[in-house]
C-alpha cells in the first residue's frame, strides 16, 4: 500500500540535497551537494516525507498532486545569512560619490553611509518601513531566498531600533520569507553621542538591550523558537574590540545569541573577541589574518563572507574564502542587502562573484549559500537542505546543471519557489 502525501515533485533532471545533519560542511566536504538524477520529493503538511530517486518516491507514495520539472534542477532554497534589509529611502547618490573616488569610510565620516539612511528611517513610519521593505523582500524571494536575517541597526536610538523590530515581525508574519531578527544598535555613533561613543555603548547595555530582549520574549518570534541575536560593527573608527566585546557580552547575558562583524576594513582580533563569547558566526573577514582564520578552523562557529560588498565598492581585495574553506572552518555566504554597501536582492550574484573572485567552486558555493547558511542563523534544523522532516522550502531551477546558477550571472534561473511546500513563485 502507498502512502498519501500532499505533492510529488518529480522529474528533476538534477535534485541537490546539500545535506549535514549534525554540523555544518567543511574542507572537501563543501564538494558533496547530494546529487541525485532523476530526484523527486514527496512532500506532506508543508515538510519534505521522502527525498530519492524517482521511481523509488512514486513506488513509496501516492499524491493527487504532482508536480512534473521538465527535466530541471531542484534545489534546497537559499538562505541569507546578513542582511539589513529594513530600512527607508536609499544611497543612490553615494553610489555615484564613490565612482568619483570617495571611500566607504570617507562618505560615513562625512555623515553619509548608515548615519544617512539612520536619518530616513527615524524619520519613516513602522507602515512605511514595511511597504518599502516588503518590495525588496519580494525580490529576494525571486531570487530564490526563503529564509533570511534582518538586522536592525538604522536607528541608533531606542525608539527607532524598537520600531525597526516591530517592523521585522510584522513583515515575518505577512511575507513568504522566514526573518531571523538580530539585534544591531552598535552599527555606528549616532550624532547626537559624536565624540562620546562610550556613553552611547552604555546606553545600549542599561537601556536599549533590556527592552530588545523583553520585546523578543513576548514576540512570535520566541514562541516559534527562532533565535535572536545581538551584533556589533567592530571596526576601526567605529567601534573598538573592548566596546564590542562589552555589547556583546551583554546581550549574550540576557539570552541573544552573538553575531559580529569583523575584519572588514581593519584587523581588531575581533575573531578570537567574538569566538570567546560563543558566537554563532562572524562575518565579512575582508582582513582575517590566518592564525586567526587557524582559530576559526578549530571551532564550530560559521565564518560568513560577503563578496557583494566588496564587488559594490569596486575593490579587487576580496575575503580569502578560499583559504577558509581549505582551513577546516565552516564558511557560509551571503548578499548583505542594505542600502549603502551591498544594494543586492540575490544569492546567485553572490554565488557567482564569490566563485570568480574567491575561487570557490559552484558546489561550495551552493553548500555555502543553503545549509552552512542554516547552520550561520541556528535554524539547520528546519532549512538549508533536503531531508526528511524538515520544511519543504526549495527551487526548481530553469537548468538542467546547477552549476548554472554560478555560471551564469545577470539573469535569474530560479523559476519556482516552494516555502512549506506551498508554492510562492
Amino acid at each position: 500500500m502507498k502512502e498519501n502525501v500532499d505533492m510529488i515533485v518529480l522529474g528533476a533532471r538534477q535534485l541537490l540535497t546539500c545535506t549535514a545533519p549534525h554540523s555544518p560542511l567543511r574542507g572537501e566536504q563543501m564538494q558533496q551537494v547530494g546529487l541525485i538524477e532523476n530526484g523527486a520529493l514527496a512532500i506532506h503538511d508543508g515538510r519534505i516525507a521522502a527525498v530519492g530517486e524517482q521511481d523509488e518516491i512514486l513506488q513509496r507514495y501516492q499524491s493527487a498532486q504532482q508536480l512534473d520539472c521538465g527535466g530541471k534542477v531542484i534545489t534546497p532554497a537559499f538562505v541569507d545569512p546578513h542582511t539589513h534589509v529594513v530600512y527607508a529611502g536609499d544611497r543612490v547618490a553615494e553610489f555615484e560619490l564613490r565612482i568619483k573616488g570617495a571611500s566607504y569610510m570617507e562618505i560615513m565620516q562625512a555623515g553619509g553611509g548608515i548615519l544617512s539612511t539612520m536619518r530616513a528611517t527615524r524619520a519613516a513610519t513602522v507602515q512605511q518601513l514595511v511597504d518599502e521593505t516588503t518590495v525588496r523582500l519580494h525580490q529576494m524571494l525571486r531570487a530564490g531566498t526563503t529564509t533570511a536575517e534582518v538586522k536592525t541597526g538604522y536607528g541608533l536610538d531606542t525608539e527607532t531600533e524598537l520600531k525597526l523590530l516591530q517592523a521585522i515581525e510584522l513583515l515575518d508574519k505577512r511575507h513568504p520569507i522566514t526573518l531571523i531578527p538580530t539585534f544591531l544598535p552598535a552599527h555606528a555613533v549616532p550624532p547626537e553621542h559624536e565624540g562620546r561613543p562610550d556613553e552611547y555603548i552604555q546606553l545600549i547595555i542599561d537601556e536599549m538591550l533590556p527592552q530588545a530582549w523583553a520585546w523578543y520574549q513576548q514576540s512570535h518570534f520566541a514562541a516559534q523558537n527562532i533565535p535572536f541575536f545581538i551584533d556589533v560593527f567592530c571596526e576601526e573608527g567605529v567601534f573598538t574590540l573592548e566596546q564590542s566585546h562589552r555589547v556583546l557580552e551583554a546581550g549574550k547575558c540576557l539570552g541573544m545569541q552573538v553575531k559580529a562583524h569583523v575584519d572588514e576594513f581593519a584587523h581588531l582580533s575581533g575573531v578570537p573577541m567574538a569566538l570567546s563569547l560563543d558566537a554563532t558566526s562572524v562575518d565579512h573577514l575582508d582582513v582575517t589574518p590566518p592564525e586567526d582564520i587557524a582559530i576559526l578552523a578549530q571551532s564550530d562557529v560559521v565564518a560568513i563572507v560577503i563578496p557583494t560588498v566588496n564587488f559594490n565598492l569596486g575593490s579587487t581585495h576580496f575575503a580569502d574564502a578560499r583559504a577558509i574553506i581549505d582551513s577546516g572552518a565552516a564558511l557560509a555566504l551571503t548578499t548583505d542587502m542594505n542600502p549603502g554597501s551591498a544594494p543586492c536582492p540575490a544569492m546567485p550574484m553572490a554565488m557567482a562573484v564569490t566563485c570568480r573572485y574567491q575561487k570557490l567552486l559552484p558546489s561550495e558555493a551552493l553548500i555555502a549559500s543553503t545549509i552552512n547558511a542554516a547552520y550561520g542563523v541556528g535554524l539547520a534544523d528546519r532549512v538549508g537542505s533536503l531531508e526528511v522532516g524538515k520544511w519543504a522550502d526549495f527551487l526548481i531551477v530553469d537548468t538542467t546543471d546547477y552549476r548554472h546558477l554560478a555560471y551564469q550571472f545577470g539573469a535569474n534561473l530560479v523559476e519556482v519557489v516552494f516555502k512549506h511546500g506551498q508554492q510562492v513563485i
